[in-house]
């Protein structure tokens, strides 16, 4: 009985063992690991595309929201530029305007300047009339000196109360930026040197501006 049973393991354990040598002949066909992932079908049994027209769709919304934001930063830009532009036109006319403006309101001011110095002088010039009206005749030469003399002091008068300074440097030092030598003499002391002896011609300024240098005559001492 124990004999039989061994036998039968035996004849069971051979049996196996073709059955696997038949499994692994070559040129079988080897099943695929049962790991590997199907390959993704349509409904209709084609590979899918909806990722890729995604994806695309998606670029092109992009370029085109792109395109739209550098169209209106362009636009944008263009209304600036001109409103600059308008702007400077408009301060280049306004400055035209105000240059104008002043140069006009400086010859008006200029001209009532004028008119004012010329009423001033109006009184001497009918002094001057009436000395030049006297009667030779019957007029001395003591009455015409003092009626030159009136006039002479009116007409100082209103030129230095307009803005006239005169310049006589009489016994001062030169000063070439105010007076003008014509001549040069000997001086006997050192401490005479550049002082000036003689005035020949007034000087004068306007409102602290000289109209004109005084001539004078200068000593000069050399040892």
């Amino acid at each position: 009985m124990r004999a039989r049973l061994i036998v039968g393991v035996h004849t069971q354990e051979i049996m196996t063992d073709q059955q696997g040598g038949q499994t692994e002949q070559p040129g079988a066909e080897v099943t695929p690991p049962e790991s590997a992932a199907p390959e993704a079908t349509a409904p209709g049994g084609e590979p899918s595309s909806e990722a890729g027209a995604t994806a695309d769709a998606a670029e092109q919304a992009a370029s085109a929201a792109e395109v739209d934001g550098a169209m209106e930063q362009l636009s944008k830009l263009q209304g600036e530029l001109e409103a600059l532009n308008d702007r400077h036109l408009r301060l280049a006319a306004e400055f035209d305007n105000y240059r104008k403006r002043v140069e006009r309101e400086r010859t008006e001011l200029w001209g009532r300047a004028q008119g004012e110095l010329a009423k001033r002088l109006l009184e001497v010039l009918d002094d001057l009339q009436r000395v030049s009206g006297f009667d030779l005749t019957t007029a001395t030469a003591e009455s015409l000196l003092e009626g030159i003399q009136l006039v002479e002091k009116k007409m100082r008068h209103a030129l230095e109360s307009a803005g006239l300074e005169p310049i006589d440097p009489r016994g001062e030092f030169f000063n070439p930026e105010t007076m003008e030598a014509i001549m040069m003499v000997p001086a006997e002391h050192p401490e005479e040197d550049e002082v000036v002896l003689d005035v020949f011609q007034k000087g004068y300024r306007f409102k602290g501006h000289l109209i004109r240098p005084a001539r004078v005559r200068v000593k000069k001492y050399e040892a």
